[in-house]
This record gives structure tokens, sequence and C-alpha cells, in this order.
């Protein structure tokens, strides 16, 4: 098992740190509430070890900070972690966790640099331990549904071509997108996507922080017949925790949120205040599996099932891990290409799930051919010794 002695490893040692930021042009300019993507971006991280064992993973979306992510990665945590033993994953997170400390510098742009490094240290982990992630996270099951995220605005295909196409791809659930319109406006176009689905289709809205709490309650109250399965982000994000607890109240509609929250803490608050039904937690854009996995523990006592804002290379085994895990969020090719070309043993979509299957680690193989074509910036951080 890649030269190490399974029954009395030791320390396995970081020897390099590499990086490249890849960044992929999106055929046309995807548009929700508030905001709009023309690329599709991401950091891929490879750590080498002393006994040969490389953990490699790509982290986040991010498309502006990415340059300064990788600055971070291998100015301010990479000259710290050479030689540390990899499997020492705990320790390895205190020791990247000041990176988010200075105040006058973006905290999601520390948080997401150290969730490179912690998800690439449990592939290392997995891979040493010669089990799947999910396995060792829990191990509840090796398959989980999934879903596509899509009903951008003016994209130019109808809702019912973009339904019926991701019924053919072996969908059966969506994540709508709403709050970029009035109430009124969004609900005509969840209920033309309801009637275009079907009623055994998942069907999600998300408002990604669009609408007050007024309005998120008349859109809820005007799809309420349509079997909305959860509202993701219905309110603005000033005073989102109350706002979301009111919606619930009001509307009886589930909320979801967890995207926007920087810490397990933050999570935690949603909870205790009654915001949420569903926990969508970043562990991507929030330090990494570990502070997910902190979250999906705090959700048990809550009664919230945890989901994964995006990120199916990483949620796909997070979610199978635990008993209320929900769906893994993907898009279509056009808007995320990296995850439907970089992975070169993506798992088939079979009548609406996959399966992260037994490979250890995360398990994934990655077309190198395409990381070298995307890649604008490719960084090493190595051992002197």
């Amino acid at each position: 098992m890649n030269g190490i002695d399974s029954t009395n490893p030791g320390p396995v040692k970081i020897t390099r740190i590499e990086t490249d930021v890849l960044r992929v042009p999106l055929e046309t300019d995807y548009k929700g509430s508030y905001y709009h993507m023309t690329h599709r971006a991401t950091i891929f991280t490879r750590i080498y070890t002393d006994q040969g064992v490389v953990g490699e993973i790509y982290t986040g979306d991010e498309d502006d900070g990415n340059a300064e992510i990788q600055k971070i990665i291998h100015d301010e945590i990479a000259p710290k972690l050479i030689g540390e033993d990899a499997l020492a994953i705990e320790r390895i997170w205190e020791l990247t966790r000041p990176v988010t400390f200075n105040i006058l510098r973006d905290r999601r742009l520390g948080l997401v640099a150290q969730a490179c490094i912690d998800e690439a240290l449990w592939d290392i982990f997995g891979k040493v331990a010669g089990q799947p992630l999910w396995r060792l996270w829990g191990g509840y099951t090796n398959t989980r549904p999934i879903i596509c995220t899509g009903g951008y605005y003016g994209t130019g295909v109808s809702i019912e071509e973009e339904l019926t196409r991701i019924y053919d791809m072996g969908y059966r659930g969506m994540k709508f997108k709403v709050g970029g319109k009035s109430p009124e406006e969004d609900a005509a176009r969840f209920i033309e996507a309801r009637k275009a689905a079907g009623p055994d289709f998942i069907l999600i809205a998300d408002a990604n922080q669009g609408w007050d709490v007024d309005e998120a309650t008349k859109f809820a109250k005007l799809v309420e017949e349509y079997d909305l399965y959860y509202f993701e982000e219905p309110c603005n994000w000033a005073n989102d925790h109350r706002y979301m607890r009111d919606v619930r109240y009001k509307s009886g509609a589930r909320v979801c949120a967890g995207q926007s929250e920087l810490s397990a803490a933050g999570c935690r608050d949603l909870m205790e205040h009654g915001a949420i039904d569903f926990c969508n937690f970043d562990g991507s854009w929030s330090g990494g599996p570990t502070e997910w996995r902190r979250v999906a523990a705090i959700a048990t006592a809550y009664g919230v099932q945890m989901a994964h804002h995006e990120e199916a290379q990483i949620s796909a085994h997070l979610l199978s891990s635990i008993p209320h895990g929900t769906f893994v969020d993907t898009f279509v090719p056009e808007r995320d290409p990296i995850w439907w070309n970089i992975i070169t043993n993506r798992p088939e979509i079979q009548d609406g799930r996959i399966s992260v299957g037994e490979a250890p680690g995360y398990g994934w193989e990655y077309d190198d051919k395409y990381i070298d074509k995307y890649s604008v910036s490719h960084v090493e951080t190595t051992s002197a010794l």
C-alpha cells in the first residue's frame, strides 16, 4: 500500500506542496438574484509525503481571489507544514488557522487556503488507511441522491427544455434560482418548472439572499401547493438568522442555509435561532472537511439535516458518511466544466443517485492535461532537506 508498513506506518511527513489556480471560461453569463458568473475557477492542491503518498483535490470556486489564496498557502501555510506529519490533521488544522486572523483581509481567503490543505490531507489519510473517506468519516452509505442547480436568468433556454435535459441526464432533483424578480414572477417560473418536472421530481428554490421576510413569505405561500422541497437562503444577509426564522414560522416552508457562514459556531447559531431545517455549510469555503464534520455533529442535536454547497468532489463523501446527509449538489457541464472534465473516473448518475465507490481517499483520478490547459498559476513549496 504505497510503500507504507500498514502495521506501523509512523509519521507520514510532508515534503512538498503544489498548487495550480485553474480558470475555465463559461459559455454564457450565469445570473442569479444579485450575482453572475462568467468563469469557473478553483485551486488544485497536491501534498507530497516522504512515504510516497500524495494527497490531491481541487477546492472552491473563487475567481477574483484565487491568486491571493495561492499566495497565502505558499507564503503563510506551507513553510509551517514541511516536515509535519500529514496524518496529524487536527494539529495541522490549528497550525493553519492563524491565516484567518488578519482583520484587514477578507477572512474567506484564509479559510479557503486552509481548506485546500485540510482536504488534501484527508486524501492522504484515506490512502494510508486504504479506505474511502465516506467510510472513515462514518460509513453510513456509499450512495447519495444528486441534484442539479439551474433555473438561471437569461440563459436563452426555456424552463421546460432545461428540466427535460436534466431529467434525461439522470437527475431526479433540481435547485431552481429565484430571488432576482418579484415573488409573483419567480413563483410563476417555479410553478412552470414543477409542471415540466412532474410530481416525483425534487424541486428546491434558492433565492441567494434576494428577498426580505415579506417577499420570501409571499413566494413560499404562492408555491406551497407545488411541493417546494426546501427554500434556500430566502432572506437578505444583514439579519438573516431572524429573517429566515420568521419565514419558516409564517410560511411553513422548510428553510436551508449555512453556505454563507464561516464556522461551525455560525451554523450552530442558525440552528439555535430556529432559522433552518437544512444546513448547507460549505467546507471548501470554511476551513475544510474537519470543520464541516463539526457542523454535522452539531446538527444531530438540533434535528437538522446536512447538505453541502456545491463541491461534489468533497461533498459526495461527507454526505455519504452520515445518516442525516442529503443531496450532492452539481451543475450541467456548461455551468461547471471542471467537475465534468477534471475527474476521469467521475461516477455516473443512475436514477438520481451516485456512488462514491471503494477507492481509498477520495478515489478520484485526474486529467493532468486538463489541469495544465487551464492552469493560470503553478507554485511549489519544497523541503530544503
